[in-house]
């Protein structure tokens, strides 16, 4: 029985591991395709992938939030638990999940004020793009 286990889950392992390899195959030959095209002098190039990382920053920025929203609704719900079982839960839980979606909810910030105080206040070759952080106004 643990060889047909095994048996199945050593081919479930290679079916994953080449359709992993077949869409990352995919995605980076049409990504090449399509810049390869566009991009004429190392001047460009340079410009495209500096501007491909706008997405990047704006994944971070956004997911950052969400999962911060998360850690603190799941802050709330174990405070509720520690309220009506407090052996079973630690205050030290509620707490650290407490601290870990704050810093995760202001981290876009920091990453506004770390790049402006390495890159400076312009949005030149090497400025950070896509970042927004909460609004002080």
């Amino acid at each position: 029985m643990k060889e047909k286990k095994n048996d199945y889950r050593a081919r479930f392992f290679k079916i994953q591991r080449t359709l992993f390899a077949f869409i990352i195959a995919l995605i980076t030959g049409s990504y090449a395709a399509i810049t390869y095209a566009e991009v004429k002098t190392l001047g460009q190039m340079a410009l495209t992938i500096t501007y491909s990382f706008y997405g990047l920053s704006k994944l971070i920025t956004a997911g950052a939030y969400m999962a911060g929203m998360g850690f603190v609704m799941a802050s709330m719900l174990k405070f509720k638990a520690h309220k009506d079982n407090p052996t079973q839960i630690p205050i030290g839980t509620p707490i650290a999940l407490l601290f870990v979606g704050s810093a995760l909810i202001f981290l876009p910030h920091i990453f506004i004020i770390a790049g402006e105080t390495v890159f400076g206040d312009t949005n030149g070759a090497a400025g950070i793009y896509g970042t927004t952080g909460l609004s002080i106004n």
